[in-house]
């Protein structure tokens, strides 16, 4: 079995904070979401994001084989998300805000490649 890296507890750490936060302060992720879904589809949407984070967290812990690849959907299905929240930023009077988000879209490619990479169990059966 491949021994966890520091990357894969990044992604784990990340994901656990983001998901609880996704569904105990669900309200504190809409204003990154772009208005034209509605407020409805937004929130329903941070709260399946928060639980699919969470089930991505039991997954890695547990190194079981599908918890790469669905971390690494998450990470591209957010995706859409950031880059839109840094553009909405750009007329924004924040100059912090907006630098945060620019520098989060990058940051993601580390954290999908960690994902990826991050080791999983491998069943030997005997013969």
């Amino acid at each position: 079995m491949t021994q966890r890296g520091v990357g894969s507890w990044i992604v784990i750490a990340l994901f656990t904070v983001s998901g609880v936060l996704h569904l105990v302060t669900p309200g504190g992720f809409l204003w990154l979401m772009p208005p034209e879904l509605g407020e409805t589809t937004n929130l329903a949407l941070v709260y399946v994001s928060g639980v699919v984070e969470l089930a991505c967290v039991l997954g890695l812990l547990k190194r079981w084989s599908w918890a790469p690849v669905l971390t690494v959907l998450t990470l591209l299905a957010v995706w859409p998300a950031n880059i839109w929240y840094a553009f909405d930023q750009l007329g924004s009077d924040s100059t912090v805000l907006t630098v945060i988000a620019w520098v989060r879209i990058p940051l993601q490619l580390p954290l999908l490649w960690w994902a990826w990479k991050s080791p999983t169990r491998t069943i030997l059966r005997s013969k």
